[in-house]
């Protein structure tokens, strides 16, 4: 007897079949993967994880397959540099926070 997750993915591929989409790795779980991948960086996890999540031996591996999907450091620099502005009254910036302050 089939287990559930075996009656999805064969579903799946079905419904593939049935929509005349072309077999084959651009179509498959490689693009999948990709997809996955593209979707978890641009939410912010990090490379480290992301080699876990898919198997990945060495994060130096996923980072230069991915690295042309990670934010830009440009915008992200900005976009630190815009919140510290947006509120200069809040006490989570400052000399007052820094380690060992009285």
């Amino acid at each position: 007897m089939p287990t559930r997750g075996w009656c999805r993915w064969a579903q799946a591929a079905a419904s593939v079949r049935d929509a005349d989409v072309p077999l084959g790795r651009a179509n498959g779980m490689h693009a999948l993967r990709h997809f996955y991948a593209s979707v978890l960086l641009d939410a912010g996890e990090s490379i480290k994880a992301l080699s876990d999540y898919l198997g990945h031996h060495d994060p130096s591996f996923t980072l230069r397959t991915y690295t042309h999907l990670m934010p830009n450091s440009e915008a992200r620099t900005r976009a630190a540099v815009d919140r510290v502005f947006r509120n200069p009254d809040s006490a989570d910036d400052g000399p007052d926070t820094a380690h060992g302050a009285s």
